[in-house]
């Protein structure tokens, strides 16, 4: 069932998820993963309603930030043993690439997305899963953490959804290459020293603290986080000379905005400044 709040302001309230719940505050939009019983796996309907749901961001204006969590103490198992990977055992080489494809969507509409997406992980974090929190921007976790790249267990190559790519990025090359080779489990304190969490937070507390993150976020110069975000995705493709040269013109757009000249005006009067986005 899905939560729904502020739908007189938010489009994305008009958004009704079947496989996972939505939830709406303010300017902050809460996906939460809602198999608990069965840890929060993916199925073939969630990968493709999670995708629609960050394809539906993508033109939100109102939604400023999103969290993407789970339910009873799990964040997600990854895919579900029964409803994916048995009928994909079945399936034809044509098949078996639409369906890679489009579990590869779902990165690409999160990254795409121009709103920071902040991932609240407790407990299993695993598979599919997990890549759905390397895909977030920040990534809080708790001491029970289990973060696991499960892919080879099951005879698969790491390199899934883009794993290859990004995983090194945020940890680096050789510590990536030993999740994917082994598909260990990086548990939460660990994950905080290789820099996979932001932050190590209480189980109680990592849902709040990072709705309360994400809220900060959409409380700031939303379209500035946004450009951000792009550029942190554009870069990695390339030269430090192009980076700058992009970086330039980025900024020079920045500094177009409204919210560049409320923050000036602010500070000047010794005011914190309040940004609406433009």
């Amino acid at each position: 069932m899905a939560e729904i709040a502020n739908a007189t302001t938010l489009p994305l309230a008009g958004f009704t998820p079947e496989h996972f719940s939505l939830s709406v505050s303010g300017k902050v939009a809460t996906v939460t993963l809602n198999r608990p019983k069965k840890k929060n796996p993916l199925t073939f309907a969630s990968y493709r309603e999670l995708t629609d749901f960050f394809l539906a961001a993508q033109k939100e204006e109102a939604a400023k930030a999103i969290v993407v969590t789970g339910a009873g103490g799990n964040f997600s198992s990854g895919g579900d043993v029964f409803e994916i990977i048995g009928p994909l055992v079945a399936m034809e080489t044509k098949d078996l690439l639409k369906f890679t494809r489009m579990t590869g969507e779902l990165v690409k509409a999160m990254r795409a997305c121009p709103q920071p997406i902040v991932a609240a992980i407790d407990g299993v974090c695993a598979g599919a899963g997990a890549i759905v929190a390397m895909a977030s921007d920040l990534r809080l976790g708790t001491a029970g953490s289990k973060i696991a790249f499960l892919f080879n267990r099951v005879g698969l190559a790491g390199c899934d959804m883009g794993a290859c790519a990004m995983l090194p990025r945020i940890i680096g090359q050789g510590r990536a290459a030993e999740l994917l080779y082994t598909g260990r489990v990086l548990r939460g304190e660990e994950a905080e020293r290789w820099g996979f969490l932001n932050r190590i937070c209480a189980s109680e507390a990592v849902l709040p603290e990072a709705q309360t993150l994400a809220a900060e976020l959409a409380d700031g110069p939303t379209f500035a986080n946004a450009m951000t975000k792009r550029m942190l995705e554009m870069e990695w493709a390339m030269s430090v000379e192009s980076a700058i040269e992009a970086e330039a013109v980025a900024q020079a757009l920045c500094m177009q905005t409204e919210d560049f000249s409320r923050a000036y005006h602010a500070f000047a009067n010794k005011q914190k400044p309040v940004f609406e986005g433009n």
